[in-house]
């Protein structure tokens, strides 16, 4: 979905029932969650029904069939527990033999470049591919990088580009000197890198997905972990319609098995 969504005040409530409160079955919200965004939770079914329970209670909405009724109508009700179910946590510099591989390749590549990082989550991905390439002497004109993410909340949290302690804890303290202003715990990174990556919000299942663009390269760590096979496989074939050289292989990462 090419959709960015006006925030919804969790303390109010517009969806006040006279019913009963019925949490038992959470299956059908597991599964329209699944078909909707691909992320199951089969494996997690007691923490599903924890979070959406909890979801509910924030909003006065009493039972599990009202709030799937309430999310096929309310797309900032369906944006705020999507935002809610996805995880976004991340660091700099992850898996960062990957991202060497990447600096090399561009370099040799000796042209402007664009990248799509799918998922993008906080920012900490796409910017720290952006601080390699700077690292690595890749001129600002080279390169451009695309990140993407289901979470709403995820994606401004990008764009603001402020980061704790855990976060920067990868990147040496003259890296973080060279790309981040500190303000008491808080790293602010400096608009010099933030210049160099546009972020949305995008549903990879989307039919208009595709109308994003081709890329060089493209980065999909720790997204497919959220999936069954199946899906994986969909995912996948999304992913490689999405590169210029359909011989270049994507970078997924270590834990993204099929």
């Amino acid at each position: 979905m090419f959709s960015f969504f006006k925030k919804r005040d969790n303390t109010q409530s517009n969806y006040v029932q006279n019913i009963a409160e019925d949490y038992t079955d959470v299956m059908p919200i597991a599964e329209y969650f699944k078909s909707e965004t691909g992320v199951t939770f089969d494996k997690q079914i007691s923490i599903l029904q924890n979070k959406v329970t909890t979801f509910c209670k924030q909003r006065n909405i009493n039972s599990f069939g009202q709030l799937l009724k309430f999310i096929k109508h309310d797309i900032e009700l369906k944006q705020a527990l999507i935002d809610a179910l996805t995880t976004n946590e991340t660091f700099f510099y992850r898996e960062f033999k990957q991202i060497q591989e990447l600096v090399r390749l561009v370099r040799d590549a000796g042209k402007h470049i664009t990248i799509l990082c799918a998922p993008s989550a906080t920012g900490e991905e796409p910017y720290g591919i952006a601080i390699a390439l700077l690292e690595a002497g890749v001129p600002s004109k080279n390169f451009y990088i695309t990140g993407i993410d289901i979470n709403y909340d995820a994606t401004n949290k990008a764009k603001n580009a402020m980061y704790k302690a855990r976060n920067v804890r990868n990147l040496t303290p003259e890296i973080i000197s060279r790309y981040f202003t500190q303000n008491d715990s808080l790293y602010t990174l400096k608009d010099s890198v933030k210049a160099q990556v546009t972020f949305k919000v995008i549903n990879l299942f989307d039919a208009s997905f595709a109308t994003i663009g081709k890329f060089d390269f493209i980065f999909s760590r720790n997204m497919l972990i959220y999936f069954d096979k199946e899906t994986k496989v969909k995912a996948k074939e999304i992913l490689e319609g999405l590169r210029k050289n359909p011989n270049q292989e994507i970078f997924f990462g270590h834990a993204d098995l099929f």
